[in-house]
């Protein structure tokens, strides 16, 4: 028995909304999620599990018919969905009388009910969030049926806030499998327990690759059951972050040509935080729109620091305040690394203020 599982699509989210890119990374995500019942269909799986927040808020009428379109086009599978914490089924949920083709089980419930596939010999067992917060853990007791059939538990939670999950009392269940979704990273808990992470990446803190979780359920040649799963990135782009390391010789020239080199060998489709770090020389300042200009980046911090002699500034100002600046924060901490930036750029905010 063969199974995708993914979670945390989101359909409806604007990520970098106010970004030039910002229209397209919607358009992704609902391609990302089309794509993935063509992979079902190419791998003939026989469920699709989806472990909540397939929108990233309550739907529309129009977009759950979108969907359900989307979903009548799998070829083998069946499809299994939760509502998570984002598209809970509040009392004016578009999920409540929403008719789903024969292909799809939609739980509706809060508390967990069981589908049984006979001819997959399978029973999937699950819940959907019908209220934002849920503190109570609500899967730690929620054993399968004692049976011969392949269990599996579609779950979304694991913070205070959402469904608290304990993961040794999930192991104790002893399901086949444990479709987990909410948590955005993907991250395997035992070769039976996984959450898939999210589709596609939604900001910049979701760094690492996004996709999704296949999976197997045979017998082995002994009679008993086996779980193979593995984690498949699958999504069109993602966020870097990358650090540009700059001396005393580096220019806003080739500077820029190193956050476009870095971005041609890492890939035009991502998206970029740069970090520009190291000492530079005092007489340079790096431009920094210029680096934002090049195509997907969405911000340039600059933490390095100028190349001051240090020795040689208290010398020409030591009857001024760069000069009390200098030995006072010298004096107070020579080794620690907060006092050692604030006399960088205080020195830079000072000389800046003389200039002018």
């Amino acid at each position: 028995m063969k199974f995708i599982h993914i979670a945390d699509i989101h359909l409806g989210a604007v990520p970098d909304a106010d970004m030039p890119w910002g229209a397209q990374r919607a358009k992704e995500i609902w391609s990302s999620f089309q794509d993935i019942i063509r992979i079902c269909n190419e791998e003939q799986v026989d469920l699709l599990l989806i472990a909540g927040d397939l929108f990233h808020r309550q739907p529309f009428v129009r977009e759950l018919k979108e969907v359900n379109y989307i979903l009548s086009k799998l070829e083998t599978a069946q499809a299994l969905i939760m509502a998570g914490n984002h598209d809970y089924i509040g009392a004016r949920s578009n999920y409540q009388d929403f008719e789903w083709n024969e292909k799809v089980h939609f739980f509706l419930g809060d508390e967990v009910e069981r589908m049984s596939y006979e001819e997959l010999n399978v029973e999937v067992y699950g819940l959907s969030f019908r209220m934002k917060d849920i503190y109570e853990s609500l899967y730690d007791g929620a054993k399968p049926e004692k049976n011969d059939r392949i269990h599996i538990l579609l779950a979304h939670g694991g913070d205070e806030r959402n469904i608290p999950i304990n993961r040794k009392k999930l192991v104790e269940l002893n399901y086949d499998y444990i479709a987990l979704g909410h948590i955005h990273k993907p991250e395997m808990i035992t070769d039976k327990i996984a959450y898939c992470g999210s589709l596609e990446p939604l900001d910049k803190n979701e760094t690492g690759e996004r996709g999704y979780i296949f999976g197997e359920i045979n017998r082995n040649e002994d009679g008993k059951r086996s779980t193979i799963i593995r984690f498949v990135p699958h999504s069109v782009r993602s966020y870097r972050r990358c650090s540009l390391p700059v001396n005393v010789e580096t220019t806003g020239g080739s500077l820029l040509d190193l956050a476009r080199s870095t971005i041609k060998e890492q890939g035009e489709q991502h998206i970029y935080s740069f970090t520009i770090q190291g000492v530079r020389d005092e007489t340079i300042h790096f431009d920094k729109e210029a680096i934002k200009a090049l195509g997907n980046v969405l911000e340039t911090v600059d933490q390095s620091v100028p190349d001051y002699d240090f020795d040689a500034l208290y010398r020409e100002n030591s009857d001024n305040v760069i000069g009390m600046f200098i030995r006072k924060i010298q004096e107070s901490a020579e080794q620690d690394e907060i006092a050692k930036k604030a006399l960088y750029y205080g020195i830079e905010a000072l000389l800046g203020a003389k200039e002018m």
